[in-house]
């Protein structure tokens, strides 16, 4: 299996040199059998950390519009137990948001030991847009990012899982998709003329993303460049990579805090 993770900086790293078409010389057949094991593996993986509560895991999606966060969760994440798994979406702050620092609305949202959290966008949203559109200088956009590692360390030596997916897709790809959701009825109402706007700034947005990952990819928080054109591949691939961080946690369900034969004496006598 190729490696798609970037977790250390990287001047030169750019997102051209990845193709979004890749799937590593796979076949969508080839990986059935596998995809459905790992869906299960992860379902008995969730219960036991939910049940363990030593960890925390964040899950971050991030990419351009039609990139396929949403259908991620849907597809990548549909065997997750309701119970300890959330999903955070982040738009544009509003004002009570805006008065406050950049990452006061996200350190709450962050999951409790032995919950998944799924944020669909992010705080680096506060990294990129405000740069795309000249909002903020660079030099409080590189501050941003020492900040960022420093809060992901912080929530790494809390026993907090980070697993960053940057989700690539090439500019064709959602080309189709945009109108794909003109074209259909019942897909009209994902149509945003925001999305039509960002797209005139494509290739700010790849820069931008280029110099996210280079300075916010770490030893305890890497990104993992997901190609994403195909969305079978992108499943399993984000799907495969959140199973083995959960199995190298090699945990166990926790002991029963108490005399069980005491227990079931006291059942038997309240039949």
């Amino acid at each position: 299996m190729g490696d798609f993770t970037i977790n250390s900086y990287d001047k030169h790293f750019s997102l051209k040199d990845f193709n979004p078409d890749d799937t590593n010389g796979l076949l969508k057949g080839n990986v059935k059998a596998e995809y459905e094991k790992l869906q299960e593996k992860f379902s008995e993986l969730q219960d036991v950390f939910y049940a363990a509560k030593k960890y925390r895991l964040l899950i971050i999606l991030q990419g351009m519009d039609c990139s396929g966060k949403d259908s991620t969760i849907k597809k990548a994440l549909s065997g997750a137990n309701p119970i300890g798994f959330n999903v955070e979406n982040f738009k544009v702050p509003n004002q009570t948001e805006l008065d406050h620092d950049y990452l006061w609305r996200i350190h709450n949202k962050t999951p409790r030991k032995g919950e998944i959290t799924a944020f669909n966008r992010s705080y680096y949203e506060d990294v990129l847009v405000p740069r795309v559109h000249n909002t903020i200088d660079d030099n409080i956009i590189f501050s941003r990012f020492r900040e960022i590692n420093e809060f992901e360390k912080y929530l790494v030596n809390n026993n907090t899982i980070v697993l960053k997916f940057f989700l690539h897709i090439s500019k064709e790809f959602q080309w189709e998709k945009l109108k794909n959701r003109l074209e259909s009825p019942e897909k009209n109402w994902k149509f945003s003329v925001a999305d039509l706007k960002e797209r005139k700034f494509w290739d700010r947005y790849q820069e931008c993303y280029s110099d996210v990952i280079s300075n916010c990819s770490t030893k305890e928080a890497p990104w993992y460049i997901i190609p994403a054109n195909h969305r079978w591949f992108r499943d399993y691939i984000i799907l495969k990579t959140i199973v083995k961080a959960m199995e190298d946690l090699n945990l166990e369900y926790p002991p029963l805090d108490g005399n069980i034969e005491e227990f079931m004496k006291e059942l038997n006598e309240s039949k």
